[in-house]
């Protein structure tokens, strides 16, 4: 069972930023310096964990001119086809649902070739051509609000 919650403490935000580091750092080989920006503090951050507690995923989502960007979804390798990625847009989404503000605008992402597939199933749309970000492929993505 996987469970997804907002980040409210420094450690758990120190969690979050480990798994970004595995899976986007290491593994994807991303610019530490393109991976941490100055909007994690405006952001509303997201863990994932499995059943044994072990933090094992992260998302993040915050306002811009365009709507409500969906961001830095990373799950670590050794839980992926597990659901987590999965667990962690729709508590994403329904978090988004809940937030007044939010309410008339679109929601969108940057989503990386591989991950396509999974935001389809909650009815995203890609938008315009591929295009290359910190040297990884990706389609735009749209979810226009209900």
């Amino acid at each position: 069972m996987i469970k997804v919650k907002v980040v409210q403490t420094q450690d758990e935000l120190k969690e979050i930023f480990k798994i970004r580091e595995e899976v986007f750092v290491k593994e994807q080989k991303v610019a530490p310096e393109e991976e941490y920006d100055e909007f994690e503090d405006t952001s509303t951050h997201f863990i994932a964990r499995d059943s044994e507690g072990t933090a094992c995923g992260t998302a993040r989502w915050r306002y811009t001119d365009n709507g409500v960007k969906m961001e830095r979804f990373a799950v670590l390798k050794s839980h992926r086809n597990k659901g987590v990625g999965y667990a962690l847009v729709n508590a994403v989404l329904e978090d988004i649902a809940n937030n007044p503000a939010s309410a008339d605008k679109k929601r969108y992402m940057h989503a990386q070739l591989g991950a396509v597939s999974l935001y389809e199933k909650f009815g995203f749309k890609k938008v315009g051509k591929q295009f290359e970000e910190c040297n990884i492929m990706h389609y735009t993505m749209e979810l226009n609000p209900a």
